[in-house]
């Protein structure tokens, strides 16, 4: 069919084009032929415009959740802004997690997750755990040596075997892989899992407190450092065992508990003065060094 008018109006779908037309047209097929078209409007859907939050928020992670869990609700007081964390606390554990806030944020994910780590560790001598911390079936421990432990003995094996570069066999219950599985996985299955050791870094340990059978330590250590295997470890080296009871991460690099949110209390919405900026990040965090 032919069109004489000297303006066609088409209906529009998205991405045609509106024209005025100079002449006659025909439609034939799905063709327009003609002459003299000049673009009036593109008819576009809109586009929706990027989140501009960019930086990073120290949280204080409460008891209970996972990381992913806590990320979860950062993401949604975020305006759903791409979101990670940089470094994994276990659903028991407490305090510091850094959570990254939009794309130049999550980038810098690798090098916060290379930064140290502090923790206040609270072991309990009277049990094992088949988790290696309060979530595992316990069971009580038959010390055959004289307890309590002194802690002048319990100083000295902390200083002498668990500081510096040492070996460290993960737990089984942890994210490590598998042939191409979680250990975790497979022992919640009943599966035998085989852990190998692998070199970590533990900078310094402090006895902050102890009452038989509780002891609490503040360590510092490097990345990979598993504090459940510490506990685990500890224990054995005494001549019984034990288990980690309770688990607060003080700090993540420069970055302390006292800079910390607490997750009820994480601004709804978050707005990019709630932020440390990427720029700062970048001041203050070194590239992680080479394996």
């Amino acid at each position: 069919m032919a069109f004489s008018d000297p303006l066609v109006a088409l209906p529009l779908q998205k991405g045609m084009i509106a024209v005025e037309v100079g002449r006659s047209i025909q439609k034939t097929s799905n063709n327009l032929i003609g002459l003299h078209f000049k673009p009036i409007f593109t008819a576009m859907s809109k586009q929706p415009e990027p989140n501009p939050l960019a930086g990073v928020i120290i949280v204080d992670k409460p008891k209970g959740p996972s990381s992913m869990g806590v990320v979860s609700v950062v993401r949604r007081r975020a305006g759903k802004a791409k979101t990670g964390h940089a470094g994994t606390l276990d659903p028991l554990a407490t305090g510091v997690l850094v959570v990254c806030i939009g794309r130049p944020a999550t980038r810098l994910v690798p090098r916060l997750m290379g930064t140290s780590k502090r923790y206040l560790a609270t072991i309990d001598f009277s049990n094992t755990s088949e988790t290696d911390d309060a979530e595992g079936p316990l069971h009580l421990v038959d010390w055959t040596r004289q307890t309590p432990v002194p802690q002048s003995e319990i100083e000295n094996v902390l200083q002498t075997e668990y500081v510096g570069e040492i070996m460290q066999t993960p737990p089984a219950f942890s994210a490590m892989k598998i042939g191409g599985q979680r250990a975790y996985k497979l022992a919640r299955q009943g599966k035998k899992v085989e852990m190998k050791s692998r070199p970590i870094q533990i900078y310094e340990i402090k006895i902050v407190s102890y009452e038989w059978p509780t002891l609490v330590l503040d360590i510092h250590c490097g990345k990979g450092t598993y504090i459940r295997s510490l506990a685990r470890d500890v224990g054995q080296s005494l001549g019984g065992g034990g288990y980690l009871s309770a688990l607060q991460r003080t700090a993540v690099g420069d970055f302390t508990i006292q800079q910390s949110t607490p997750l009820d209390d994480v601004p709804d919405p978050v707005e990019q003065h709630h932020l440390i900026s990427v720029d700062e990040i970048l001041q203050t965090v070194p590239e992680p060094s080479e394996p």
